[in-house]
């Protein structure tokens, strides 16, 4: 499909192409069923990601990335989704993207040379704490029970999350905590820096989850006791937490769609080819007509998700905040990609399930993505909230019907 993207985003992606076929899957075909591979594979990809001019583009040149906009990127997060370790690789992966273009947007200059370079260089890495076991911030974000006080020139902070991503591995944690109990909820938080050494820091688990882990990023439970910091360790301004988190979610759920979209489109290219190969009942698997129906339905329907992303990556870069379009390809891309990932397991059957083929991790990391950065029934309640909006100003529309 033609999505009339501008040629610097053309020229980006053919090289992530290139890169993702030449020696990303490649390089995760050695490593596949046998868990986290090491620090010093993700640092080999890096280096000839550095060398082929595809490293981390979406952060500004002057901290270490290529300073594109976030509409020329979207292609190669989508490229890089084709592999479990292409965002890795390109230094686009979650929650580091994230966290990275938060630093960027709201980090003051000590901050972004403390924290924002050594992430765009690899040298360290980041998570963000915002949900918190049960009666605590989830679905619900106004539910924050993590607090920070100030004591003379330190924030004091005590909570308890979990679900924190790459916690285990992170050097810095920007945590959501309740800095004004008094204030409205969405008034009364601040995102503070909270470095994963600091005392009363305790890193409790690594959880069991769902999904693939092969780039090793886990889930972490973390428990704050007393835990102090600088007062300049305040991202952005204070109580101003949820503002900036939404700063943060929207690009973050995009990029995310589009490195779905990516494993979706890699899950179909290996069942078109395995079909293609495959015979049963006197003829290709690619000869029968409902699964080639069911195939053209996956890629009519993924293109629909990519062309919606691309309008809400439109709509913020012309300022707008764009709840309500990214809500839509957030929860669409999601199922979208989910079946598409289903359906080429069902079509290369048995090698489908197997760990010879990346399907079965896809199928894993898709399921979370309905749950991670707001699970659909949240973003249909945004899109539901917007559809209702002013439903009662148009009952002239029901004036011929009988009254009973």
């Amino acid at each position: 499909m033609e999505y009339h993207d501008s040629p610097e985003a053309k020229e980006l992606a053919d090289r992530a192409r290139e890169f993702v076929d030449e020696v990303v899957i490649p390089t995760e075909r050695e490593h596949l069923g046998q868990g986290p591979v090491g620090e010093d594979v993700i640092e080999d990809l890096r280096e000839e990601a550095r060398d082929r001019d595809i490293y981390c583009p979406q952060i500004d040149e002057e901290h270490g990335g290529m300073g594109m906009d976030l509409s020329d990127v979207l292609p190669l997060f989508e490229e890089a989704g084709r592999s479990l370790l292409g965002a890795s690789a390109m230094r686009v992966d979650a929650p580091d993207e994230g966290n990275m273009h938060t630093l960027e947007l709201v980090g003051s200059e000590e901050q972004k040379e403390e924290w924002l370079e050594p992430l765009v260089a690899g040298e360290i890495r980041s998570a963000f704490g915002m949900t918190e076991p049960r009666d605590g911030a989830g679905s619900d974000p106004k539910m924050l029970k993590t607090t920070a006080e100030k004591d003379g020139d330190e924030w004091v902070i005590d909570g308890h999350k979990w679900w924190t991503t790459q916690g285990s591995h992170a050097d810095v944690i920007l945590l959501m905590a309740v800095t004004d109990p008094d204030a409205h909820p969405y008034q009364g938080a601040s995102i503070i820096l909270v470095p994963t050494d600091a005392d009363g820091v305790e890193m409790v688990r690594d959880i069991p989850h769902l999904g693939p882990d092969m780039d090793g990023h886990g889930h972490a439970e973390f428990r704050f006791d007393d835990v102090r910091v600088p007062e300049e360790n305040l991202l952005g301004s204070e109580n101003a937490g949820f503002a900036i988190a939404q700063q943060r979610l929207g690009p973050a759920r995009l990029t995310h769609c589009m490195r779905f979209s990516g494993m979706a489109r890699r899950a179909l290219t290996i069942a078109k080819a395995y079909m293609s190969e495959r015979e049963s009942f006197g003829t290709s698997l690619s000869d029968k007509q409902s699964l080639r129906y069911d195939i053209a339905d996956k890629e009519t329907e993924l293109h629909a998700a990519r062309t919606m992303v691309r309008h809400a990556a439109e709509e913020i870069a012309r300022g707008e905040q764009a709840r309500v379009p990214v809500s839509m390809s957030k929860v669409f891309t999601a199922n979208v990609c989910q079946e598409a990932i289903d359906l080429a397991i069902q079509c290369t059957g048995g090698s489908g399930i197997s760990r010879d083929l990346p399907l079965a991790d896809f199928y894993e990391g898709v399921r979370a993505f309905r749950i991670v950065d707001g699970a659909d029934e949240v973003h249909q309640r945004v899109i539901a909230r917007d559809a209702f909006e002013g439903a009662e100003e148009h009952t002239d529309e029901l004036e011929n019907l009988p009254t009973f």
